[in-house]
């Protein structure tokens, strides 16, 4: 099973950087369950020719972490288009960040 990712790892990291810094939790959430996902993914990458594994369980926990990695990635599309985040650099948009800084 191959992976398709909209998103390099260094972006989702720096999506979930920019949600610590400015305190801005929901895209951050976002990124961090892409993360989760791509990490039970290679798990169970791991785990399919194990001997003494059912291939078939790891294939279906892979199958299923992709489906909603897929859904998740989406999501995340969604998120920055609509708050506007900058697509190139995934910087916070420059709104989301001054709000944040008046509620500190």
């Amino acid at each position: 099973m191959t992976t398709t990712h909209r998103f390099t790892d260094e972006q989702i990291e720096h999506v979930i950087e920019q949600g610590l810094f400015y305190m801005c939790a929901c895209p951050a959430q976002v990124a961090e369950s892409i993360r989760h996902l791509r990490g039970l993914y290679a798990y169970q990458q791991s785990c399919v020719d194990t001997e003494g594994n059912d291939s078939r369980v790891h294939r279906a926990i892979a199958e299923a972490a992709m489906a909603a990695h897929a859904l998740m990635e989406d999501c995340m599309e969604r998120v920055i288009t609509l708050e506007q985040w900058d697509r190139t650099t995934l910087d916070m948009p420059p709104h989301l960040r001054q709000r944040q800084m008046q509620e500190i």
